[in-house]
């Protein structure tokens, strides 16, 4: 049975069960808890903490998951997935612990033709807590023999987040696969024969805090007993398929079929090779559907997962033996396998494909850079006669430049060096720890939100700001310091609660409406800003000025004026340039998110690459010219569907309702998803000014803007700035760019002439250096400090001038430099000297203590820097024992 069928059976059989089928969120939710959604009830949480009453009773859903805690091990065994699909069933107080058993057990051993899996029942095994008698009584009821039903504690059949929240017992279905898979016993004896294919937990009681899985305090059990339930779709998909593991069900494999060919390695023939290939299945499809749903690689956070991912599958395929970039082709065969069920993979390929193609070929170049910096490691351990590469090395090239400690340690072989492992190996334990420490450091319980359930269940807040900018409301509730109180004094800073509201709330980019509260009663407050809870229920945070505000009271709620209408200029200036953006750069340039405030706006899309400055000027052209054309703002509330079929752009990775509003602009011109407030007509938007464009991670690039009055303040004072540098100048203000030129041309002609004279100027000295020489036993030796303020480039010149006046006489120059507290130095040994056994490494291995200092490179010349001038002496002393020793 193939994976997406059944994905489809599941769905369909609690459908007919009277569930309500809710699309997969996105993988990234706004919850601080969570890098990535990794579990499928993640988006009901609200829901069974009773802090939102559920639109439905009965749920089920196929949850995209992400878990990234355990990378390294991924292809190791085939046991791990960074990207799995979990199907759930979820009941809020409507049914529990019978149902729950008997819908999963349904489903599980009905027969092919009448929509079940056809698993066979005796070879279904059960687990239920400890102390769970209904649950094992239940399992008897159905048929269950008592000798396949195992009771197990609270580590294995007890389930929490982790965090204080919902929790409960749970009972577990496992498949036996038969003795060649393990020793008999149950899952008790062995969860490799006896594989957990679903989760049924019986959420009944919320958490405290814990030290541990399995130790923490119950506090009592929830409003009401829920249902959350996990049925893994690829472990059935590979149980159901007839294969051994997942990476050869139909979602995979083919994947490492196109890895095959791409590398004429084969899978199933040596276990390294067979990891590297399970990496880029893997890899593969986590990566296609973290880009999908909107996140970009990056340095830190989810961007950095993701760039990890994509770095990995480079890697693992140049080990395999690829020599071209492969990470195009992998995307296509991802795309292919998962749009049946996932259809945005298809429809949006081609940004998928730019962005991990772009971070394709940025890890090509760091693996140029990274191949120099391990040469010059190579070169350094080998100047001292060394064998080993440090952890330490080894680490810095893995943690500052990407590069993989498996390629570190192919080179260090090839060059016939070993590599530190267990230092690097504690290096990146260590690294490990302080991540995870500072991961829980901000890992807690989800926000009590209880205080405004009752306003969220009540229904959303009547927002009339699209209309009118002052309405008369009534007032639900005042909250301080998150306790409800009935009157606000003067002074205070409060959350207001209004039944309705023409103050836009923040979302979407566009920050939130300030404004003001009124009453007959001489009532003033200041709004500073209006937050949305659970996207419904306004939050006005409040300061009070005048008088006293009283919950029942009613109210006028106002907008600022002068502030709604630069709201509006700056977020129908981010609809142009989003659109001027698109013609310019084509359909790829997708929103990657904005922020607009009143005169300003800020827009990342996706990209490779700065753009010209060509590029810079048609966008801000044809913004323009759409606000010169004075089309009208439509808006209007359709279904998703038919929003999207008009061409209508949706965010990436943004969850969208049944019903949409869609802002049209200039008929084919512009058209997006957006619940934001916007201009009438496009000349209200004024002149839009590009401050300038720059990177923001990889593959993500960012245009910000000013628009109206701001953008005439900005082009006043660059007016001003310019002709005040043409008076300067004494020419008119369009000659200025052409003199600026002639001025630069002509510094830098003076400074390349100050270069020779200064170069002149040390190479002059040279002479004296070698009427210095000192002979020592066979060779002569200049041992000095340079001159001060010498840097290193001028340092190397003077040594090679003073190296090259010897001829062929034995001799070693080494000069020390004193540059601002640095202290460069270089070693050069002529040909004549190496003969007699002197190497340049060997004596910065000598001197550089002194200097605190390091360096390397080959028999002939040494150099390095260090950071104790006051050693200086000291060093030179050094050298001479040294060379005495060596020339004696």
């Amino acid at each position: 049975m193939q994976t997406h069928e059944i994905r489809r059976r599941f769905l369909e059989h609690f459908v007919r069960a009277g569930h309500t089928e809710v699309p997969s969120a996105s993988l990234i939710l706004a919850d601080p808890n969570l890098l990535f959604v990794n579990a499928g009830m993640v988006q009901f949480v609200p829901y069974f903490l009773g802090q939102q009453t559920p639109p439905w009773a009965r749920a089920t859903s196929v949850q995209k998951c992400v878990r990234t805690g355990d990378i390294e091990n991924v292809g190791v065994t085939t046991r791990h997935n960074t990207f799995f699909q979990m199907a759930g069933n979820f009941s809020f107080g409507d049914y529990f612990k019978r149902e729950a058993i008997a819908f999963a057990w349904s489903l599980l051993t009905d027969s092919v033709e009448d929509g079940g899996y056809g698993f066979d029942p005796e070879k279904l095994w059960a687990t239920v807590y400890l102390d769970d008698d209904e649950a094992e009584q239940i399992w008897l009821e159905l048929g269950m023999p008592s000798e396949r039903i195992q009771r197990r504690g609270m580590a294995d059949n007890y389930w929490s987040m982790g965090i204080p929240g919902p929790c409960g017992p749970c009972s577990e279905i496992y498949f036996d696969r038969g003795p060649e898979f393990g020793i008999e016993g149950g899952p008790e004896a062995d969860e490799d024969r006896y594989l957990e294919i679903w989760n049924l937990v019986f959420m009944q009681n919320e958490r405290g805090e814990g030290r541990s899985k399995d130790d923490f305090e119950i506090l009592g059990p929830l409003p009401k007993q829920n249902i959350d339930t996990g049925m893994g779709i690829e472990r059935v998909a590979f149980l159901l398929q007839g294969v051994d593991n997942v990476y050869e069900t139909d979602l995979l494999r083919p994947i490492i079929t196109r890895a095959e060919e791409l590398t004429g390695r084969n899978y199933g023939v040596e276990h390294a090779d067979d990891v590297r290939f399970r990496v880029i299945a893997d890899h593969a499809r986590t990566g296609a559907m973290l880009i999908a749903d909107g996140v970009n690689p990056g340095n830190d956070g989810r961007g950095y997962v993701l760039r990890r991912l994509l770095r990995r599958i480079v890697r693992s395929a140049r080990l395999l033996g690829a020599d071209q970039p492969v990470m195009g082709e992998f995307m296509k065969v991802v795309s292919d396998l998962m749009a049946p069920s996932y259809p945005e993979l298809a429809t949006d390929f081609k940004r998928i494909e730019t962005v991990a193609v772009g971070e394709e070929s940025a890890f090509l170049r760091t693996l140029t850079t990274g191949s120099k910096l391990f040469d010059d490691a190579v070169g350094e351990v080998q100047a001292q006669g060394g064998k080993t590469i440090s952890g330490t090395e080894a680490f810095l090239l893995h943690d500052t430049f990407g590069f993989p400690i498996d390629l570190t340690l192919e080179m260090a072989s090839e060059a016939g060096l070993s590599v530190d492992e267990e230092g690097f190996r504690s290096l990146m334990a260590e690294q490990r720890k302080l991540a995870k420490e500072d991961a829980q450091s901000r890992k807690h319980a989800h926000a009590d939100l209880t205080i405004y359930k009752e306003f969220v269940d009540r229904g959303a807040t009547e927002f009339t700001g699209f209309d009118e900018l002052s309405t008369e409301a009534t007032v639900l509730a005042i909250i301080k310091d998150g306790v409800r109180v009935p009157v606000a004094e003067i002074g205070q800073d409060v959350e207001v609660i209004l039944n309705r509201s023409p103050l836009y709330a923040e979302s979407g980019g566009q920050i939130a409406d300030r404004g003001s509260l009124s009453s007959s009663h001489a009532m003033k407050a200041r709004i500073n800003d209006v937050q949305k809870i659970a996207k419904k229920v306004w939050v006005h945070k409040t300061t009070l000025e005048a008088g006293q505000l009283a919950e029942g009271d009613t109210v006028l709620a106002a907008v600022d004026p002068s502030w709604r209408r630069g709201a509006t200029q700056g977020h129908s200036g981010t609809h142009m340039v989003h659109a001027a953006l698109r013609q310019v750069l084509g359909p790829n340039a997708v929103q990657a998110g904005s922020l607009n405030k009143p005169g300003y706006l800020r827009f990342d899309f996706n990209w490779q690459g700065a753009l010209s400055e060509g590029q810079k000027a048609d966008i801000e052209a044809i913004s323009n010219d759409a606000v010169a054309d004075d089309f009208t703002v439509n808006t209007f509330v359709t279904d998703l569907p038919s929003a999207k079929k008009m061409g209508a752009m949706a965010l990436f990775g943004e969850n969208y309702g049944d019903e949409v509003r869609v802002v049209e602009i200039g008929g084919p011109f512009s058209m997006e998803l957006c619940g934001g407030t916007h201009v009438q007509h496009s000349s209200q938007i004024g002149p839009i000014t590009l401050l300038g464009e720059s990177s923001v991670g990889s593959g993500v690039r960012r245009v910000e803007a000013f628009v109206g009055l701001d953008s005439y303040k900005y082009l006043a004072k660059e007016r001003a700035l310019l002709a005040g540098v043409a008076a300067s100048l004494k020419v008119p203000s369009e000659e200025v760019p052409g003199r600026v030129e002639q001025l630069v041309e002509r510094l830098k002609v003076a400074e390349k002439e100050l270069e020779r004279t200064k170069v002149a100027a040390v190479l002059s000295q040279a002479g004296t250096f070698v009427e210095q020489a000192q002979r020592i036993g066979k060779v002569l030796l200049v041992a000095a400090a340079a001159p001060k303020g010498v840097g290193a480039g001028d340092l190397r010149t003077l040594v090679v001038d003073i190296k090259g006046r010897f001829g062929s006489e034995p001799a070693i120059v080494v000069l020390l430099g004193n540059d601002e507290g640095k202290v460069p130095f270089v070693v050069a040994v002529t040909r004549a000297a190496q003969d007699l056994g002197i190497k340049a490494g060997d004596l910065v291995a000598g001197f550089g203590p002194k200097i605190n200092g390091r360096g390397g490179g080959k028999a002939e010349m040494a150099q390095g820097a260090g950071s104790d001038p006051s050693g200086i002496e000291a060093g030179l002393a050094a050298v001479r024992a040294q060379v005495a020793e060596l020339a004696g």
